[in-house]
């Protein structure tokens, strides 16, 4: 953790709970995001952001200043999501945030967009903690060794779980979009 985010910790602890909110607006977007591939819904994953940062003031006190502060919300999180449990994808939200936008990565063409896309619908076909995996080490691109600590797991767990999730969506790739994976290289 810096040096910033000690200090910030440090207020909050001692009463100064404004301090909270610059210490948790770096990780605002990451978590709704992260909350958006989760669930796949705009209000759940508003929702699930939301309760993750409420657990996270709540339990401050209980943070080892050793650890990542942004792995810590993001292991909050995903106990916030598995806590809601999934409910059904909100198919008439656009996957704007699952899909960079285009203004921060003008080269990725039309082709590109729609090929990350399919491959985000295709996660449904995941049990959860494949989905967590999946997510936290193939799209935030979190190490092993991190995502074991999100996810409060084994690094040999990790992988086993990844693999099935590749493998996964491979088949779901092949089964519903077939000519995607001939087309992407």
């Amino acid at each position: 953790m810096d040096q910033k985010e000690n200090r910030l910790v440090e207020l909050v602890l001692g009463g100064r709970t404004e301090a909270f909110e610059p210490l948790v607006t770096p990780y605002r977007k990451l978590l709704l995001t992260m909350a958006y591939r989760l669930s796949r819904n705009i209000e759940e994953a508003k929702e699930i952001s939301q309760e993750t940062l409420l657990r996270a003031f709540r339990y401050l006190g209980s943070f080892d200043k050793k650890r990542s502060f942004k792995n810590w919300l993001l292991q909050i999180e995903m106990n916030v999501w598995r806590s809601l449990g999934p409910k059904a994808p909100d198919e008439g939200t656009l996957r704007q945030m699952a899909v960079p936008d285009a203004a921060e990565n003008p080269e990725e063409s039309l082709a590109g967009k729609e090929a990350r896309e399919k491959l985000l619908s295709c996660l449904d076909g995941l049990s959860p903690r494949e989905r967590e995996v999946f997510l936290l080490r193939d799209i935030e691109g979190r190490s092993v060794k991190e995502t074991a600590e999100i996810l409060r797991t084994s690094a040999i767990s990790v992988r086993v779980h990844l693999s099935r999730a590749r493998d996964r969506v491979r088949e779901l790739v092949k089964e519903r979009y077939p000519g995607l994976m001939r087309t992407q290289g």
